[in-house]
Order: C-alpha cells, then sequence, then structure tokens
C-alpha cells in the first residue's frame, strides 16, 4: 500500500512539473507567416484530417510543404490524425483545411498542452515506473527516487512542453523503452515490437537501432529463430501499407524523413561537425556526398567496439550501456543532427542512473545545457533554471552523489587496474573526474550568465551559443570515452542476462 502512495505522488509530482512548464509562452506566437513551433503540430493535425494519405507527405496547393511540411514517419501522422479527429468533434475551426492556419485560442492551447500530457500519461510515465520497479536489489523507496529523478529530467520536459514543436518525444521515447523492457526480460517479441513502434514514430530512434540489433543478434546465436524478423517486417509493412500503393510514394516519405539536402549540420548543435566548422568551414571546403561518406564512417567507427562487444556478449547491463555509447557515437558524428537529438541519448542514460548516478547525473545536466541557445531563444530561461534545480535537488537527495566518485563507483575498477599494471602509481582517477565535474559545471553556470546578462559583439552574434555548443562537445566526447572504457573493461557483461540491474 505504501508503494502506491509513493508511486502515485511521484506521478502526479512529474504531471505538475511538465503542466506548469506548458504554461509558458510558445516562441512565435501571432507572429506570422510561421507563427512560430506550435502551429507545426496543429498543422499536420489539418493536413492529415482533410487530405488522403497519399498526399501527406507531397508538395501541392493545399499542402505546402515549406510551411512545417510533415516529416516524421507514417506513425507519427497517424497519431496527428487521431488528435485531429478529436479536435475535429471539439471545435472543427481548429483543423478547417487553409482557415485554421495560424489559428490560436486558449481553449486550443489547452487541448494541445492535453493530448501531451495524455500521451506521457499512457506511454512514457508507465514504462519509467514498470523499469524502476525492475531494478534489482534496492530498496522501494529507492526505486521511486530513481523514477523521480527520471520523470523531471529536465531536456524532455522543456522540449516537450515549453518548445512545443518537436513535441511527442515521450511517445517515440516511451516506445523505446517498453523495448529495452521487453529484450532484456526475454520478451524478445514485444520488445521487437515496441521498438519497431519508436522508429515508426520518430526517425531518429535510429540511434538505438544497433544495440537493439546487436543484442537480439548475440541472443540468437544461443536460440536461432525467425520469429524476431516476422515481428519486425510485419510492424513495419502494417505502418508503411498505405504508401506502398505506389513507388513513387514510399520514396517522398524517406525523402521527407532523410532531407540530406540540407546539410551536416543545422543551427547551433553541439556536436562534432558544428564545433570544428567553427575553425574550418567543412560545408563550404567539401561536396555533400564527402560529408556523408566521412560523417557514415566516424559514425560507424565510433559505435564499432561496443557494438561487437554487445554482440560477443550479450547482456541486460552492456546493453543498456551500449544504447548510451551508440546513441551518443550517433549525435557527436552522423549527418542532420538536431540539438534536440540530445533527448535519445538522454534516455539510456537515465537508465543507468541507479549504477553510476554521478556520471549519469552530470551528463544529464549537460545535455540540458547544451540546448541553451535555444532555450533562450523560446523565452523558456526561468522554466530551465526551475526544472534543472528542482532535478538537481532530487539527484543530491536521492544519490549520495560525492561519495559516489570512488573508481568500483564510477565502474572503472577493471581499466584503472589494467593501467596500473604499466603505471604503479595510476590511483588519482577519481580525482581527476572530481576536478573535470568541478570545471564543467563552473564553465556552464558563467555561459549561462553570460549568455543572459552580455550582448554578443556585432561581429561575433553567435558567439555565446558557439561556445555552448563547444563546451558541450568537448564533455560529450568525454562521456563517449568513458562510457566505451566502461563497455570494454567490463568482463562481467555476460552474467545475469536476464536481471536489470
Amino acid at each position: 500500500m505504501e508503494n502506491w502512495y509513493w508511486m502515485t505522488l511521484v506521478v502526479l509530482i512529474g504531471l505538475t512539473v511538465r503542466w506548469t512548464v506548458s504554461l509558458n509562452p510558445y516562441s512565435g506566437a501571432g507572429k506570422p507567416p510561421m507563427f512560430g513551433d506550435y502551429e507545426a503540430q496543429r498543422h499536420w493535425q489539418e493536413i492529415t484530417f482533410n487530405l488522403p494519405v497519399k498526399d501527406w507527405y507531397f508538395n501541392s496547393s493545399d499542402n505546402n510543404l515549406q510551411y512545417w511540411g510533415l516529416d516524421y514517419p507514417p506513425l507519427t501522422a497517424y497519431h496527428s490524425l487521431l488528435c485531429a479527429y478529436v479536435a475535429e468533434f471539439i471545435n472543427p475551426d481548429w483543423v478547417a483545411l487553409h482557415t485554421s492556419r495560424g489559428y490560436e485560442s486558449q481553449a486550443h492551447k489547452l487541448f494541445m498542452r492535453t493530448t501531451v500530457l495524455v500521451a506521457d500519461l499512457f506511454i512514457y510515465i508507465p514504462a519509467v515506473l514498470l523499469y524502476c520497479y525492475s531494478l534489482k536489489e534496492i530498496s522501494p523507496k529507492r526505486k521511486m527516487a530513481v523514477a523521480l529523478c527520471i520523470l523531471l529530467y529536465p531536456g524532455l520536459i522543456l522540449i516537450d512542453y515549453g518548445h512545443f514543436q518537436d513535441i511527442y518525444n515521450s511517445v517515440s521515447l516511451g516506445f523505446a523503452l517498453w523495448g529495452v523492457l521487453g529484450v532484456s526480460y526475454d520478451w524478445d517479441l514485444l520488445g521487437s515490437l515496441a521498438f519497431c513502434l519508436a522508429l515508426n514514430y520518430k526517425q531518429m530512434e535510429l540511434y538505438h537501432s544497433l544495440p537493439f540489433f546487436c543484442f537480439l543478434l548475440g541472443k540468437c546465436f544461443k536460440k536461432v529463430t525467425f520469429k524476431i524478423a516476422c515481428t519486425v517486417l510485419a510492424s513495419f509493412l502494417l505502418c508503411w501499407l498505405p504508401f506502398f500503393t505506389e513507388r513513387e510514394h514510399a520514396l517522398q516519405v524517406l525523402r521527407r524523413l532523410f532531407p540530406v539536402d540540407r546539410g551536416l549540420f543545422e543551427d547551433k548543435v553541439a556536436n562534432i561537425w558544428c564545433s570544428v566548422n567553427v575553425f574550418l568551414k567543412i560545408k563550404e571546403i567539401l561536396p555533400r556526398h564527402i560529408q556523408l561518406a566521412i560523417s557514415f564512417c566516424l559514425t560507424f567507427l565510433s559505435l564499432l567496439p561496443a557494438c561487437i562487444k554487445l554482440t560477443l556478449q550479450p547482456s541486460s547491463k552492456g546493453f543498456r550501456f551500449t544504447l548510451v555509447s551508440c546513441a551518443l557515437s550517433f549525435f557527436l558524428f552522423s549527418f542532420q543532427v538536431h540539438e534536440k537529438s540530445i533527448l535519445l541519448v538522454s534516455l539510456p542514460v537515465c537508465l543507468v542512473l541507479n549504477e553510476i548516478p554521478f556520471m549519469s547525473t552530470w551528463f544529464l545536466l549537460v545535455s540540458t545545457f547544451s540546448m541553451l541557445p535555444l532555450l533562450l531563444k523560446d523565452e523558456l530561461l526561468m522554466p530551465s533554471v526551475v526544472t534543472v534545480m528542482a532535478f538537481l535537488v532530487v539527484c543530491v537527495t536521492s544519490f549520495p552523489l560525492c561519495e559516489s566518485t570512488s573508481e568500483e563507483q564510477l565502474q572503472l575498477t577493471p581499466f584503472a587496474v589494467s593501467v596500473r599494471r604499466r603505471l604503479p602509481g595510476f590511483t588519482f582517477l577519481p580525482r581527476i573526474i572530481q576536478y573535470l565535474f568541478l570545471s564543467s559545471v563552473i564553465t556552464m553556470v558563467l555561459l549561462t550568465i553570460l549568455s543572459v546578462t552580455l550582448n554578443p559583439p556585432q561581429k561575433l552574434p553567435d558567439l555565446f551559443s558557439v561556445l555552448v555548443c563547444s563546451v558541450s562537445c568537448i564533455n560529450f566526447i568525454f562521456f563517449l570515452v568513458y562510457f566505451n572504457i566502461v563497455i570494454v573493461w567490463d568482463s562481467k557483461n555476460g552474467r545475469n542476462r536476464k536481471k536489470i540491474k
């Protein structure tokens, strides 16, 4: 009975914070011709409701792709259609073709906010609670503390409820988390189905695809099965069936999902390409096909060690850590990355929060900071500060972070032991980590203050945004090295495969 009380309290706190952030005015409100980020989601409901399926992804007089054209997989479109039916039932003006463009009213804002909250309540939050409930060898209160930390992660809340363009991230992340739960407990068919739903909702779930593939492949070496392949094919076929009537329809959807013409990166994103571009104008020097080839090679090479280890030694723990490593490799090196894509790395980091609380909390703070230029643009400074402080307070209260920096607690003991075989004096690794953390936090705080209080020089209008991205990128490279060290040097990954620790 007590567990239900704590669970209910955690959910209520998570929902309250989400709803409060959603009350913040969204960017671009009342500003034609695009009317801001909020309009994108409303417009997709308008298009899916009024046009036949075959016209959803094609440019036409009724569907101007330059005006918030649909660029997500079919499952997102179906979700928009479902919301549109509800919207039309409440007020047909909300989704009227053409005349609803730029529609804004308090009732409609309430409706849109509610759709995000409902998606969280039915998909993401139950997956988080079930995952935390399944954690082994910790008390029920500790499980609820982990759940509260995950639900209060500021990055996802600020993007889904504040930024409001790429909302419903919790749907794809929730499906992915259900997939993690499924394959970790040997419910491979259900896990595969859940991840296919995630991938068909947002194409960025490709960040998680290789760990799922390698984990299942490693399992199949011991028990050959074709049921997983049939499940994947059937789920994709059902989602894409309306677009298979003509070859050009399917190709047009793919072109919308993977817009290579947009270039190596957009805006200010905390990955390698945006950071290097400050000194070396890659987008101007190299042809686009060379950029694409280089990004593919670096992405593949950076995730290869972790994927090989997971395939040869499949385990739930190795799977979770490989999800972090691979998603971070995609974010740092792949083509056409958005700043919001860091959420795809943050989800698996949340899943190892109980195992490495210090490093996980640090990463989740950096991931939110990396989106600072976007958050300031959307006037989300105050919600950002409040949610970050709330998250940090809960993490510090739930975990002894200051006491979680020993080699064992950082899961660096095997690596440190191997180094000490050649350098016996190598005993200062935890101290280095502590100094790096302190430097990272001080830098993030200073850059936030500078970005808010000072105007950049006229000749360098993007100075603070570029500094935020570069500092975040350096942090992410460090985390990529750290997680790969933990994965490669961990000799226990092959044990207790069915457990989720």
